[in-house]
């Protein structure tokens, strides 16, 4: 690969930022914003630069960690994941899309102080002319471009320096007329005169020193527009009679007429229509490109990639934002286009704030040069200052914005998801988040073991049931020296009074405290025995419990009848009303079992699961198991993320524990000794029947868990879960 020349210095980084920012901002917007703010105008440019700041330093960061990426959608697609890099794509896209259908429209006016002609069928002339220049490949040269800015900076500075004595500071009058809504919607409007602050990522492979002068480029170009553009606009306020300016279509040429003279309006014309005009062939050139990097991404159809071998252009990019732009000069009012050209791009800077916070927090390989300040307070701010300003721009801004979020969703879920199988690394970021909380929950879990278990006996059993069942909550109470509660639960009919016979022992009863005593010297646990008659049997069982504050109630469960499925289960009930955890069993015996399987169902393992499997383990000097779906994401990061998070899993307990994966589709699996599964608690699950389980029927007991609603994580969290760890 041949390398490219750091040739690019501090000077020529500023002359590359300010020459992106100088156009429409300047010439168009002051009297759009006028007519909404009053004299609060000239506030609102220096907030709208304030508010840039944070999308600045970010993306001097990004730029220098990945210098031969470049571009908005490239960062925040790497950064976000496929999903808001769709979502950031078109946003850039429409955002460049307007901004030139804003220079044209806004443009022309200036052009036809000269020559008396239609305005719209000109803007949709010249629209033509550039779409048919950028087809063909004629390219803009950096000479050019350096003479547009300096005939622009010196025509501006003219203006300025030589209206300023004339400011009349009655004009300033009612500065906060409009309110702050009013100030905070013109804010909106004009934000996307500083849109182009960061065009300058785009070559940071050529900048020299790029850690010291892409920060300070692109900072010192801001401040210096931003110190620029409240200048001109605040001559323009005092220079001009209150409100004769607000709604212009060419607000500065009208300020010059008024303190310069004829030659002013000529320096100003001369000035704007090279702005402009230059404004939206960059709009034109930059717009098309989105399409045709989410092409190659497959975020969007292969024809967009296409270059055409004549023109070695991308011809079908190039004429779809051409027609976009065309349709929005001939039908969107000049004021929805800036402000929806504003909204896009506050939108898209929101997310820059973010994607640096997801690179920083994710696992992917991330080395900076510059490091944004006031990390990561900056960047939400940032991306909360810009939702919060496009909320006050008024429903057409609102409205855009929502569209874009929605159009792409709709989008991404039903042409991209099926196409590519990437991550950004926000999704690492937040699986590694996720993970790390599951595991200070595990922990915790490890060390507040059971010390009382109720085994809840709510029907006859066969001895081998019975001692199977003994034996699995002797093991989870044996580590912390606890003890077992061995309750027979006798339901009788509601028309049968509870007498004081009913509590005269039977003579199975006294068998049963038997076979207790000797399950608790074969099995070495403290095991007590005791016998309940009651009308309602689930209510028995809960209300024991709740008396007893144990910790765990053990019960055997069994495949739902069809009453039950219609009118409930009583175990089920057990399972939503308990005041702590309850382990559900699928009794197929219980003889010392050297290998314990936790089912994953592609979130982490829940913590109860892996605890209870430490302990039985543990109790039988065997191993755990992590079962997971077969056939996960095939990203490193994924596989990275989730190895380290089964090792750390592996660090708690003080048994061998082992990963292995698992087919979904009817393979079987060897056999454990047990399995341990999380069980999800829904009224409608009971209703309907039993959740399927994830893997095949493992022919061996099966425990399934059932937490305390206090140990469940929040339904934030359980998303979360979902949706970056599930395969």
């Amino acid at each position: 690969m041949k390398e490219l020349e750091r040739d690019l210095g501090l000077l020529s980084v500023l002359a590359i930022s300010i020459g992106a920012m100088i156009g429409s901002g300047i010439f168009i917007l002051p009297a759009l914003a006028l007519d909404i703010a009053g004299p609060a105008v000239i506030l609102a440019y220096l907030l709208a630069g304030l508010l840039v700041v944070p999308a600045a330093l970010s993306k001097s960061e990004m730029a220098t960690a990945m210098p031969e990426a470049g571009g908005t959608y490239i960062y925040i697609e790497r950064g976000m994941g496929p999903l808001l890099g769709t979502i950031a794509g078109v946003g850039t896209w429409f955002s460049l899309s307007f901004k030139g259908a804003l220079a044209l429209v806004g443009g022309v006016p200036y052009l036809l102080l000269i020559f008396d002609l239609p305005l719209q069928p000109v803007a949709l002339g010249l629209a033509t002319v550039l779409i048919l220049v950028n087809l063909v490949g004629a390219k803009q040269t950096g000479r050019l471009q350096v003479i547009i800015v300096v005939v622009m900076l010196a025509a501006l500075g003219w203006f300025a320096a030589g209206s300023a004595p004339q400011v009349g500071a009655a004009n300033y009058a009612n500065f906060f007329g409009d309110g702050l809504f009013g100030l905070l919607e013109a804010t909106g409007l004009v934000f996307v005169s500083y849109a182009g602050v960061t065009k300058v990522a785009s070559v940071a492979e050529e900048i020299e020193s790029p850690g010291r002068n892409i920060p300070l480029g692109i900072l010192g170009s801001l401040a210096f527009t931003t110190v620029l553009y409240v200048a001109i606009v605040a001559v323009l306020v005092g220079v001009t009679d209150p409100g004769s300016v607000a709604g212009s279509l060419t607000p500065v040429a009208v300020a010059a007429e008024a303190t310069l003279g004829e030659w002013g309006v000529r320096a100003v014309i001369l000035a704007a229509i090279l702005a402009l005009v230059s404004t939206a062939n960059a709009g034109i050139l930059s717009s098309s490109r989105y399409p045709f990097a989410m092409s190659r991404d497959q975020l969007a159809p292969p024809s967009l990639s296409t270059v055409s071998e004549r023109f070695g252009t991308p011809v079908t990019s190039i004429t779809l934002t051409g027609a976009v732009l065309l349709m929005l000069i001939a039908f969107v009012p000049i004021l929805d286009i800036a402000k929806l050209a504003s909204a896009f791009q506050i939108l898209v800077f929101a997310l820059i704030n973010l994607a640096v916070v997801a690179f920083r927090e994710g696992s992917m390989t991330y080395e900076p040069e510059f490091t944004s300040p006031l990390y990561p307070w900056l960047q939400i701010f940032g991306a909360a200052s810009g939702l919060l300003l496009l909320t006050q721009m008024g429903t057409t801004a609102l409205v855009g914005a929502v569209a874009i979020i929605l159009g792409s969703l709709v989008w991404y879920l039903l042409y991209a998801s099926p196409r590519v199988d990437r991550e950004g690394a926000a999704t690492d970021a937040v699986r590694r988040r996720v993970g790390r909380d599951v595991i200070a929950d595990t922990e915790s879990a490890v060390d507040e073991r059971p010390r009382e278990v109720l085994l809840a006996l709510t029907k006859e059993l066969d001895a081998d049931r019975e001692r199977s069942l003994v034996a699995l909550a002797a093991d989870t109470v044996r580590p912390d020296d606890g003890r077992v509660v061995a309750v027979r639960f006798q339901e009788v009919a509601d028309q049968v009074p509870l007498t004081e016979e009913r509590t005269i022992q039977s003579s199975a009863d006294r068998s049963f405290e038997t076979r207790m005593d000797d399950y608790a010297a074969a099995l070495h646990v403290d095991i007590e025995a005791d016998e309940i008659v009651s009308h309602d049997t689930k209510h028995a069982v809960v209300n024991f419990a709740d008396s007893r504050s144990v910790d765990t109630i053990i019960a055997e469960h069994e495949p739902l009848r069809l009453r039950s499925r219609l009118f409930g289960d009583p175990i089920d009930w057990v399972v939503r009303h308990a005041p702590c955890d309850v382990f559900l069993v699928d009794n197929l015996g219980y003889e010392e079992p050297a290998r314990i399987a936790v089912a994953g169902d592609g979130g982490p393992y829940p913590p109860l699961s892996v605890n209870l499997a430490g302990a039985l383990a543990d109790a039988n000097d065997g191993n755990v198991t992590l079962w997971h779906p077969a056939g996960r994401p095939g990203t490193d990061q994924y596989e990275r993320t989730i190895d380290d998070y089964q090792s750390a899993l592996s660090g708690l307990l003080s048994v061998p524990v082992s990963a292995e994966p698992i087919s979904t589709d009817g393979g079987q699996p060897s056999t454990p000794g047990v399995l341990i599964r999380r069980g999800e608690v829904s009224r409608l699950s009971s209703a309907v029947g039993d959740a399927g389980p994830l893997f095949p029927s493992p022919g061996c007991t099966a425990i399934t868990v059932y937490p305390h609603e206090s140990r469940r994580p929040p339904l934030g969290r359980r998303l979360l879960e979902r949706l970056t760890f599930s395969p």
